[in-house]
């Protein structure tokens, strides 16, 4: 059978595995959501700077 120190491991064990799952759930959330909102206004940018472009090419 387990000891009271062998039993208190397992669950910092436990704690210590489903805080890093969770950090990593939310960190590729996070990553995911920055990576796609930064490329979103890069071509957002992109189009307006050749909307521009174009505008001033017409004048």
């Amino acid at each position: 059978m387990f000891e009271f120190s062998q039993y208190l491991g397992f669950l910092l064990f436990l704690t210590i595995l489903t805080i890093g799952f969770w950090l990593m759930f939310f960190l590729v959330g996070f990553v995911s959501y920055w990576v796609t909102g930064a490329s979103w206004e890069m071509i957002k940018e992109k189009r307006a700077r050749k909307r521009q472009e174009e505008q001033s090419v017409k004048l």
